[in-house]
């Protein structure tokens, strides 16, 4: 049998309720952005705590920072899906699952969904810091604990600042995984680019439409993040720390 391909079909109203199928996917992508850009953002934040406990003298800290990574980069990522939705209100007092549970939709999916794939994407961030805060010779922190600095204070003024700009490319690369990751929510209900692509598909079986229109979006979204990153990876290269080959200076 042919495949009728209608290219006009996003356009046609949506069963959904969202208006056209467009706005469906639009819809969707609204919620993939937000899901991603907050899981990244909350991975920088606890990667960062724990890529530090990695690399302090403290047998205890870094202990605690290995089981965390081992722990959150050993499962894999559909199964923390499922155990952040299905498996942590049980775990919680009765009062906090039971309103996790009863929470209205999407909010019931998109929490777990942040939760899990910003400790999913932490674990990995954390691994990129202790690597940058190793690259860097030990005179950076013996210099900032000769001036007087506590090693909280070198750590945030001396080293983490040469870190960030080293390893500018790696988060990028985390970054467009924690979006491409997102799709991943589909399976506890929240709607999407994937789910919502899923959705048309269903509604209409314009099948290769609607997976041809959410690809495209997904090209889209990293590329942005790309030039983005770039931008700023070249407003904050450190000098010394070449971030290519272009960069280097000539020697004779």
């Amino acid at each position: 049998m042919d495949y009728n391909w209608n290219w006009l079909i996003f356009w046609e109203p949506s069963p959904d309720g969202n208006g056209t199928y467009l706005n469906t996917l639009i819809n969707g992508m609204q919620w993939t952005l937000a899901t991603a850009l907050l899981a990244a953002l909350l991975a920088f934040f606890l990667g960062s705590i724990i890529g530090v406990m990695r690399t302090t003298p403290s047998r205890t800290l870094r202990a605690i920072g290995t089981a965390y990574v081992e722990l959150f980069r050993n499962i894999p990522l559909l199964v923390q899906m499922f155990l952040w939705y299905f498996v942590l209100p049980e775990l919680l007092p009765a009062a906090i699952g039971s309103a996790m549970k009863t929470m209205a939709p999407p909010w019931a999916s998109f929490f777990p969904a942040v939760a899990c794939l910003a400790f999913f994407t932490s674990a990995r961030v954390a691994e990129q810091v202790r690597a940058g805060i190793e690259s860097l010779s030990s005179g950076q922190r013996l210099a900032g604990l000769a001036v007087g600095l506590t090693l909280p204070q070198t750590y945030r003024y001396v080293l983490l600042p040469v870190v960030y700009r080293i390893i500018t490319p790696t988060l990028t690369s985390e970054l467009m995984n924690v979006i491409k990751n997102s799709s991943v929510a589909l399976t506890i209900g929240l709607v999407e680019l994937t789910s919502a692509t899923r959705s048309m598909q269903e509604f209409s079986f314009q099948v290769f439409e609607a997976f041809t229109a959410a690809t495209i979006i997904y090209v889209l979204i990293n590329i942005v993040v790309v030039i983005i990153m770039r931008i700023l990876e070249k407003k904050t290269v450190v000098p010394g720390h070449f971030s290519n080959k272009t960069e280097q200076p000539a020697t004779e």
